[in-house]
């Protein structure tokens, strides 16, 4: 990671997680790049890539702040991961579980009637990849990460498909976060094989029910991982 992006990712960080509240004021740049002992221009890059993403707004003679939550961009891969560094806000979790109960029961539905042949054989690949690796390594992420994003794209709605990289990462880093400190005990396969079917069917209602399942239960995974984690502190 090149220095502005290593320092708008600590920056971030603590801004997600609280440690600096909206409203606040960021050190301003010649004191920020001494304390960080790096180049005003560096500092000064890592503060747009934050007021890129909603974080932090920069007015003259007033300084660099902290933004309301409500402008963060929070599906944006970036602010997802920096999220989940460490224990996401309770509300964050739900919200985003709610989203994608939103969003991929009725992209599956989609899906089932407008998939593609291609769409089915990418969706196959990936479940495949899946089966082979486990969700447990990187590869085996990455494919369930393909496997969504074959999915809304198979939907054929452009707003759809435009949220592929931010549900992407979210369910690459709640993946993650459930198996931080122990492995995931039950097998997802057969949920995302459910969908599958009821896609390569043609079966809207089906494929809303299957996906509505697969986010249901991979929210209670999720649960059980953080009540599980705070019983052991």
């Amino acid at each position: 990671m090149r220095l502005h992006g290593s320092i708008a990712r600590d920056l971030g960080v603590l801004i997600v997680s609280g440690r600096y509240k909206p409203g606040d004021l960021l050190n301003g740049e010649i004191a920020a790049s001494d304390r960080l002992q790096v180049s005003r221009g560096a500092y000064r890059e890592a503060v747009r890539i934050l007021a890129a993403k909603g974080l932090v707004e920069s007015r003259p003679k007033v300084g660099t702040r902290v933004s309301q939550p409500g402008r963060w961009h929070l599906l944006d891969p970036d602010v997802i991961s920096w999220i989940f560094e460490f224990e996401p806000d309770e509300k964050l979790l739900t919200d985003l579980f709610e989203l994608r109960g939103i969003v991929e029961p009725e992209a599956a539905a989609l899906a089932a009637l407008r998939r593609t042949e291609q769409d089915v054989d990418e969706m196959a690949r990936a479940l495949d990849d899946m089966a082979k690796h486990t969700l447990a390594v990187e590869a085996g992420r990455l494919a369930d990460q393909a496997f969504h994003s074959a999915l809304l794209r198979a939907s054929g709605n452009a707003f759809i498909v435009s949220l592929t990289s931010g549900v992407g990462a979210a369910i690459s880093w709640t993946t993650i976060f459930k198996q931080r400190d122990n492995p995931l005990s039950r097998d997802p396969m057969p949920d995302h094989m459910s969908v599958y079917e009821a896609v390569k069917a043609s079966d809207p209602k089906a494929a809303h029910k299957a996906m509505e399942n697969l986010v249901d239960l991979a929210l209670l995974d999720t649960t059980n991982s953080r009540g599980a984690r705070k019983k052991g502190t």
